[in-house]
């Protein structure tokens, strides 16, 4: 006979809201929750049926109310990432609009291997009720829906047609939110009708699973390989990218680092992979990157990525590794991106591969030469004093400027500080100039540039990390975009710090459009003037009062001496509580040195415009140094 399975029966939105409460992982014998908590905005694509199910399960799954979609996975992401990949919340809403709105956090947790669950209401599986409303009709499919625009940003996506399909699809969305290649988004659309439809379900089911986050190591030829090219390197560099925080391993390459006198740059994602006074730390590469780093990266011959993508900020567009017969190591947990610019692959999880490298090298038996220590060692101490002169303020009583406004924020933190930005001037400025003191301090999301993700991050990062101070940097494009999470910080007493700059426009695209020959056109807050130009006066905005409407505690400070007393009561305030502060307007530079490492963003081909065609001469010279590493 066969064994009698005990079942229970539960709508289908209660049996996965038990199910996702009974999930854990684990890396390095340390296990958590995997799903923390599940945000919700609802509608009648869920309200009737995950809504129904959080009540349901109250005490064994917790609820965070969000304001916009988009916001609230940007919340769980910053959660997921302060959790080291371990851990991440749930996301639901309704169909149409509400489940649209996640296409764009989608994206920014896959492009940046975060993991998220995304749980939007579908259309009627059963197609009784058609169309719905909010229903989008697609006369050549029955079958789609809008949350098929899901696919594409989505590293997994189901969607559940009849309940005993979700068991499946579940099993497969946790074992891609727990793998460290294929994470990202993972989306099960569910349709309302199945969402509220009874089951028997098996008992086995609801069983407390621990998945294990994976830490492959090296293949042996492969490895062997990579100690080659290294013992055969004369000037290398290695840039760490965000799988060193990822995998945590920064202590171990700062072992490797330290043994062998490799110099380490940092892209975005990967800086503070070694504090900033670390001797081998090199600052940024790239475009956004310092000085020191970049001419390191042209005189290479050997460039070993560690956990990184090689987007084109990183590379200068294909222009920056330009020394004679350079090479590239990358080891990444990716092939695919071990793969890159026509790299030796050792393929391994950044913290194993590099203490494999460690071992094979020898502690004492290779390191660069002491030449090439002081070269970069002295090139560094040169950016450090540019670092000091951008900081600096003489006059404590005008008005700051944006670097400035850093360095005041500079001196104030410590490696318990956490600072959080995506998008505009801020990642150039922050990526040159900022001082990394923790691994964890400085958290940049630049894979998808994301304006609006500050706020609702910095709220997922303060629940990751509730003994941390956590700030918001953002200027007032960013903010205008996404500052309704505010309301969730008041309600819930997530006392996260915003530092918000004004300076009256898009300063970052600005700059970037009078670079290209477009003249900064509709990059600035103001009034259209009768040439159909919007250079008339400025806006009256005053974003520190919409900041109070929302519930916040805002600080105004007008000047250097301002800032530095409202940012000392932020830093100490236990509620929500925002430093507003007026920089220098959208036309001006923001201070720091200028990009050292070109970008790629092409420029019109023809023009009548003076500006158009200087930018293009320009442009030519510039294409004609990039190099294909093939």
């Amino acid at each position: 006979m066969t064994p009698t399975t005990s079942t229970t029966r539960l709508t289908v939105a209660q049996a996965l809201v038990r199910f996702l409460s009974a999930q854990y992982s684990e890396r390095d014998g340390v296990r958590q929750r995997l799903i923390g908590a599940t945000w919700g905005i609802f509608g009648h694509g869920n309200v009737a049926g995950l809504g129904q199910a959080l009540i349901e399960y109250a005490a064994d799954m917790p609820y965070h109310q969000g304001r916009n979609e988009q916001s609230m996975v940007h919340a769980a992401v910053g959660y997921a990432r302060q959790s080291n990949r371990l851990s991440t919340h749930a996301v639901t809403t309704s169909i149409g609009p509400g489940a649209t709105n996640l296409v764009t956090g989608a994206a920014l947790a896959t492009i940046n291997h975060l993991p998220v669950l995304l749980l939007p209401g579908d259309i009627f599986a059963t197609r009784v009720a058609d169309p719905v409303l909010q229903q989008l009709e697609v006369p050549y499919a029955g079958d789609v829906s809008v949350n098929d625009s899901l696919r594409p940003v989505s590293r997994y996506f189901d969607r559940i047609t009849r309940p005993e399909a979700l068991i499946p699809a579940a099993l497969q969305a946790m074992r891609v939110l727990t793998d460290p290649v294929e994470t990202g988004a993972v989306t099960l659309a569910l349709p309302q009708d199945v969402q509220a439809e009874a089951y028997d379900w098996p008992e086995e089911f609801f069983a407390e699973r621990t998945w294990v986050v994976r830490r492959p190591g090296a293949d042996p030829t492969e490895l062997a390989e990579a100690v080659r090219a290294i013992r055969a390197a004369r000037r290398p560099l290695l840039i760490a990218g965000g799988g060193v925080h990822h995998s945590r391993a920064e202590e171990i390459l700062a072992e490797f680092a330290e043994a062998t006198g490799i110099p380490v740059a940092s892209t975005q994602a990967g800086k503070g992979s070694l504090r900033h006074d670390h001797p081998q730390d090199v600052g940024g590469v790239g475009h956004t990157g310092t000085a020191t780093a970049n001419e390191l990266a042209r005189q290479a011959d050997l460039v070993i990525g560690v956990g990184t993508r090689y987007t084109d900020f990183t590379t200068a567009s294909g222009t920056l590794f330009t020394g004679d017969g350079v090479r590239f190591l990358n080891l990444n947990i990716a092939p695919y991106d071990g793969h890159k610019l026509a790299g030796l692959p050792l393929v391994a999880d950044a913290g194993r591969g590099l203490a494999e490298l460690t071992q094979s090298l020898g502690m004492h038996a290779h390191r660069v030469t002491d030449t090439y220590v002081d070269e970069y060692t002295l090139d560094k101490e040169r950016w450090e004093q540019r670092v000091d002169a951008c900081y600096e303020a003489d006059e404590p009583d005008i008005r700051p400027t944006q670097s400035q406004v850093l360095g005041a924020l500079d001196a104030l933190v410590d490696e318990s500080d956490v600072i959080i930005n995506a998008a505009g001037s801020l990642p150039g400025d922050l990526h040159k100039l900022w001082r990394a003191r923790s691994r964890d301090q400085y958290h940049l999301e630049y894979g998808y540039s994301c304006m609006g993700y500050e706020i609702p991050a910095a709220i997922g990062v303060k629940m990751a990390a509730p003994e941390r101070n956590v700030w918001a940097l953002v200027g007032d494009g960013t903010y205008l975009m996404m500052p309704t999470e505010i309301v969730t910080a008041v309600q819930e007493g997530i006392a996260i710090k915003i530092l918000l700059v004004q300076n009256h426009g898009y300063a970052s695209i600005g700059g970037l459009s009078e670079e290209t020959g477009g003249e900064r056109f509709g990059t600035a807050y103001r009034f259209p003037s009768d040439d159909g130009t919007y250079t008339g006066a400025p806006l009256p905005l005053d974003l520190a009062a919409n900041a109070a409407s929302l519930g916040m505690r805002v600080l105004r400070a007008k000047t250097v001496r301002d800032l530095r007393t409202a940012l000392a009561e932020a830093r100490a305030a236990d509620t929500p509580t925002c430093v507003y502060v007026e920089t220098e307007t959208a036309d001006t530079v923001s201070g720091p040195p200028p990009a050292q490492a070109w970008w790629d963003v092409p420029v019109a081909e023809t023009a009548t415009r003076a500006s158009a065609v200087k930018a293009r001469e320009l442009y030519e010279r510039h294409v004609s140094t990039r190099r294909r590493h093939l």
